[in-house]
C-alpha cells in the first residue's frame, strides 16, 4: 500500500463530506420542529424524498469513512511494524503496531459522546460532515507521516495521535448519521436506519482489497 493509496482514501472523505451537504438537504438546527409527531402521523405519512436522499447521502459517507477506519488495520498488519517500529523482534514489532490499531476503537465511544453532544447544538448535518473531514485529514497525515527512520520515536508518537483522531472521527459519524436518518420524519426508521450498518461491509471489504498481498481466508 503505498502512501499515494493511504492519502487519497483520506481525501476521498473530503469528497463524500461536500456531496453529503449538498445532497442531505436537511434543515438546520433553527429550522427543526421539536414537536413529536404521533404515531398515526407516521404511520400515515410515506417516506420522503428528503428521507431517502439522506439515507443514501450517510451511507456513501458511512462506507467511505469506515473504508479509512479498516484501512488502518491492513496497514498495521503488513507495513506499520517495518516503517514504525523497528525493534529486534518481528513479534514485537506487530504488536505495537496492532496496539495503535486499537487506540482507535478506545477513542470511538469518545467521539460518539463529543460529537452528539455538539449535533444536539449546532445540528446532525454541520457535525457529520466535520466528522468526515476529521477522518480524511487524519488518514491523508498517517500517508505523509514520516517514518522512524527519519524522525525517531516522533514517528509512531504521532501515528497514535493520528489514530485517535480517527476513532474520534468514526465515533462521532457513525452516532450522527444513524440519528441523522432516524430524525427525518420516516414511518420506517428502523428500515432506513438499517442501512449504516450494512455498509460497513463493504466498507471491510474495499479496505482488505486494496492491498494485494494482504491474507486472505
Amino acid at each position: 500500500m503505498s502512501r499515494n493509496r493511504r492519502a487519497t482514501a483520506g481525501l476521498s472523505c473530503v469528497a463524500a463530506a461536500t456531496w453529503l451537504s449538498v445532497s442531505s438537504g436537511v434543515p438546520g438546527p433553527k429550522a427543526r420542529s421539536t414537536a413529536i409527531p404521533r404515531a398515526s402521523e407516521l404511520a400515515s405519512s410515506p417516506p420522503t424524498v428528503t428521507t431517502r436522499k439522506v439515507t443514501a447521502a450517510v451511507t456513501v459517507g458511512t462506507v467511505i469513512e469506515w473504508y479509512d477506519f479498516f484501512l488502518y488495520g491492513t496497514a498495521a498488519a503488513l507495513i506499520f511494524p517495518k516503517l514504525f517500529f523497528p525493534a529486534g523482534d518481528p513479534a514485537t514489532s506487530a504488536l505495537l503496531s496492532f496496539a495503535t490499531f486499537a487506540t482507535g476503537f478506545a477513542a470511538r465511544p469518545l467521539g460518539g459522546f463529543l460529537f452528539g453532544h455538539l449535533g444536539d447544538r449546532f445540528g446532525r448535518k454541520t457535525v457529520l460532515i466535520a466528522t468526515l473531514v476529521l477522518m480524511a485529514v487524519a488518514t491523508v497525515g498517517v500517508g505523509l507521516l514520516p517514518t522512524y527512520s527519519q524522525i525517531g520515536v516522533a514517528a509512531p508518537i504521532l501515528l497514535v495521535i493520528l489514530r485517535v483522531v480517527q476513532g474520534l472521527g468514526t465515533g462521532g459519524e457513525w452516532g450522527g448519521a444513524a440519528l441523522m436518518t432516524k430524525e427525518n420524519g420516516s414511518r420506517r426508521p428502523g428500515f432506513f436506519g438499517s442501512f449504516l450498518s450494512s455498509a460497513v461491509s463493504p466498507a471491510s471489504s474495499s479496505a482488505r482489497s486494496s492491498t494485494p498481498d494482504c491474507p486472505r481466508s
